[in-house]
């Protein structure tokens, strides 16, 4: 059903855990091709003995070079980008696949909605902590609670886990180099297929992820991410967040509409330009 990305940097236990919970919760079949940064750990290693569809680096190259090679080899029509340290939860491919129904076009962006241990203030996410790592992982709590974990549709998908197209992932490019090793990648990647006619950006609520939060991009040396940003698009990544994307609105349709032209919206743009102009 999907290709599912997997960009991974020595995180073996976690890794280990994705793998299994895509094998074990998934109601589909799905090709996984994982992207071994380093892998001097034994990710390499463990890899190669399970068999799945894998790409390498002898060093890290960051989040969108991996995922582009990653994507090189996927067999299936849509792409679904996933990081290393999520828990897909039973049910998220089936959310995923009946929301992917109600469409009527290719150009789409859903993602699947995380559960969080720390609250981070993204109105996207539910926040309960079920572990912090994967050897402190209270799965069977997880489990057991799961049906009262629930969340409406939102707008703003941009996040993994993300599912779109393979042939508007080629379309757009993938993942922008420029931006490696990776912050605000997703943002840009969303403002590409913004530009290419893409209005249906979801998080569905019934899509649930466990994710353990930040254990690669914790320790890596960091790129300017919305400065970039705001230098190529010229508009701040806020701005696109608010007032594009309308991220953490409750979806009241399958089509966001567009930005609309109030006063404060002309503010913000004029704000984004001038800052642009003057850093």
């Amino acid at each position: 059903m999907f290709s599912i990305l997997i960009p991974t940097w020595n995180n073996l236990a976690l890794l280990q855990l994705c793998v299994r919970s895509i094998r074990e919760n998934s109601a589909y079949p799905h090709q996984i091709i994982v992207h071994v940064n380093d892998g001097s750990d034994g990710t390499l290693a463990w890899v190669r003995a399970q068999q799945l569809a894998y790409t390498h680096s002898p060093q890290n190259v960051g989040i969108c070079l991996a995922v582009n090679e990653a994507a090189m080899h996927a067999t299936q029509d849509y792409i679904l980008y996933l990081n290393d340290d999520m828990y897909c939860c039973p049910g998220w491919d089936t959310a995923l696949v009946a929301k992917m129904q109600e469409l009527d076009s290719d150009l789409f962006m859903l993602s699947g909605t995380m559960i969080e241990p720390r609250d981070s203030g993204n109105p996207c996410v539910i926040v309960r902590d079920y572990g912090r790592e994967a050897d402190s992982f209270d799965e069977a709590k997880l489990l057991a609670e799961l049906p009262q974990q629930h969340k409406p549709d939102w707008y703003g998908a941009t996040w993994p886990p993300t599912l779109v197209s393979k042939r508007w992932w080629f379309k757009v490019g993938g993942y922008s180099s420029e931006l490696s090793p990776g912050m605000s990648s997703d943002n840009d990647f969303s403002m590409k297929l913004w530009h290419a006619g893409c209005r249906i950006f979801i998080g569905v609520g019934t899509s649930l992820v466990y994710h353990f939060q930040c254990k690669s991009t914790g320790k890596v040396k960091k790129n300017k991410g919305t400065r970039q940003f705001l230098h190529k698009w010229g508009i701040r990544q806020s701005v696109f967040d608010r007032y594009y994307l309308r991220r953490g609105e409750v979806a009241s349709g399958l089509v966001l509409p567009e930005p609309e032209d109030t006063r404060e919206f002309r503010w913000q743009v004029l704000r984004s330009d001038l800052k642009r102009r003057l850093s």
